[in-house]
């Protein structure tokens, strides 16, 4: 590995900490979780910019990996910090969250709905349409189930309070 690709790396995970950071603070968590959200975006981030570039992975498995890492280190870690493990596990999804793909979405969209001439521009327009569409969508769909099954398969392990009936 070389050392521009370490740094590229570590940059990654940096920027992703930064933005988790912002999501965290948002919804006024204790602050040990918002440095654990930090971590979490980071490694997640970090991991999915490794295996998009080293392992010649498209970017929605990559996504359902890296987040599967978040739902996983999240509950572990939920003991750790006394909080529930969503407090700071979403918020270190965030970073992920497809914005390029879905702005080149409805930026597409709307040239198509002002364009009445050129017939192959419009095909190109309905090809961007669908590709960045259908790849954010399937991004999302990663997040979402990537980071929901370690968090239903352990939710006993993460950190709740059990209140027994009568109680």
């Amino acid at each position: 590995m070389s050392p521009d690709f370490l740094s590229s790396i570590l940059l990654d995970g940096l920027m992703a900490a930064i933005a988790a950071t912002g999501f965290a603070v948002i919804s006024n968590p204790p602050k040990r979780a918002i440095a654990v959200s930090a971590l979490l975006a980071a490694i997640g981030h970090a991991f999915r910019f490794y295996m998009l570039h080293s392992w010649s992975i498209d970017i929605s498995s990559a996504t359902f990996i890296a987040a599967f890492t978040i739902g996983m280190l999240g509950v572990m870690t939920a003991k750790l910090v006394k909080c529930p493990a969503e407090i700071f596990a979403f918020p270190s999804l965030l970073p992920m969250i497809p914005g390029v793909y879905a702005y080149k979405t409805i930026l597409a969209l709307m040239q198509f709905m002002q364009e009445n001439q050129d017939t192959a521009t419009m095909n190109r327009l309905i090809v961007d349409i669908c590709k960045n569409g259908i790849t954010a969508f399937f991004i999302i769909f990663s997040l979402v189930i990537g980071v929901a099954i370690p968090m239903l398969m352990f939710k006993r392990l993460s950190y709740t309070r059990i209140i027994k009936p009568g109680h």
